[in-house]
């Protein structure tokens, strides 16, 4: 089951990431690449960025109560901005130093957060559908409820150290690798 959700997760995460990134790459044939570099502006505030992280964990695991809805347009949306980003730094002349100084300290505590919470987000629907279905005899058990909130949990602890490698960390490691 945590499988099915782990899968379908991705599966909409990358239908965003590749619309993104294929929408960049699109884009930056009608404007110039300084132009597009110049608009890619870094706010390292801690606080900003946390509560910003804080809303996508929180909307996506507000499919548990919107039946999903909410985690389905944030992971395509959140792939999108992923794609986007991920896609810019291949319009310059070293993209996989770029991603490495500035996406991938944070990221790879980020992008799971975002992940877990999407797949917590399915859970509820997906044992109410399970439910409908007659495949079981609660339409959410207390087991169910424990899974949820340890996916969130995790998925929040995630969020908080990645908000802390993007503001202390990414730019120090960002600023040794681009100069």
């Amino acid at each position: 089951m945590e499988k099915l959700l782990s899968i379908l997760t991705i599966l909409i995460f990358s239908v965003g990431f590749t619309s993104g990134f294929i929408f960049i790459n699109d884009f930056s044939k009608n404007y110039n690449r300084e132009e597009i570099n110049q608009n890619l502006s870094i706010n390292f505030n801690f606080p900003t960025i946390l509560l910003t992280n804080l809303k996508v964990i929180l909307l996506m695991l507000a499919g548990a109560i919107t039946f999903g809805l909410s985690t389905f347009i944030n992971l395509i949306f959140n792939g999108f901005n992923v794609g986007i980003l991920i896609g810019s730094t291949f319009l310059t002349n070293e993209p996989l130093k770029l991603i490495t100084a500035l996406i991938l300290p944070h990221g790879i505590f980020e992008i799971p957060a975002m992940l877990i919470s999407a797949t917590a987000g399915f859970k509820i629907p997906y044992e109410v559908i399970l439910y409908l279905l007659d495949k079981k005899e609660k339409p959410i058990t207390e087991e169910d409820i424990k899974e949820f909130l340890k996916l969130a949990l995790i998925s929040i602890i995630l969020i908080i150290i990645a908000a802390f490698v993007e503001v202390y960390l990414t730019p120090k490691i960002a600023n040794y690798l681009l100069t």
